[in-house]
């Protein structure tokens, strides 16, 4: 760091020990002296607005993308009577469609129950913009609306960011049995 003339920040530095669950317990928790700033250990880092975990699961990033999206369809949900259906769609579109879109790299191979908890919000918005009610369901307001269901969209995303490097589709292996 000093010989590039970098300095440490403390309060934007985070250390954090990567472990299975059974093994973090045997790893230190006490704070380290870097470049003379106190960091202390976290369970969870931000990098790129991607919330990574101990664990290197993906349970703070649904959690905190959960809590920002269900806070927008709230704010949202005020404004509905005041603007057109087409205008509501977009509002919703912009911002909660993609705050589940970023970092859908983080979003590969999620277990079911976080899968199930990011889909609540999809189906809230759908439900929001149709004006259904709470237990109405939502499979059909999803196919009106055109959009994807989690999981379809957190594939057609990747596939569509490895067509835009590689300049080709991914190759997706398939086992017979």
């Amino acid at each position: 760091m000093r010989s590039n003339r970098l300095h440490l920040n403390a309060d934007k530095t985070e250390l954090m020990w990567c472990s299975s669950i059974r093994k973090l317990s045997q790893l230190p928790s006490c704070s380290f002296f870097v470049a003379g700033s106190l960091v202390c250990p976290v369970n969870a880092v931000r990098d790129l607005g991607v919330f990574i975990d101990n664990d290197l699961g993906a349970a703070t990033h649904v959690r905190r993308t959960m809590s920002c999206c269900f806070a927008a369809l709230y704010q949202l949900r005020h404004l509905r009577r005041y603007v057109t259906d087409d205008c509501f769609c977009s509002l919703v579109v912009s911002l909660v469609h993609s705050g589940l879109d970023y970092g859908n790299f983080v979003l590969v191979e999620l277990p079911a129950y976080l899968k199930r908890r990011l889909q609540s919000v999809l189906n809230t918005a759908a439900r929001l913009v149709l004006r259904l009610g709470r237990y109405d369901h939502v499979s059909d307001a999803l196919a009106a609306l055109h959009w994807l269901r989690l999981a379809q969209r957190v594939d057609f995303k990747v596939a569509v960011m490895a067509f835009r490097v590689l300049g080709r589709a991914p190759e997706r292996s398939c086992s017979s049995s």
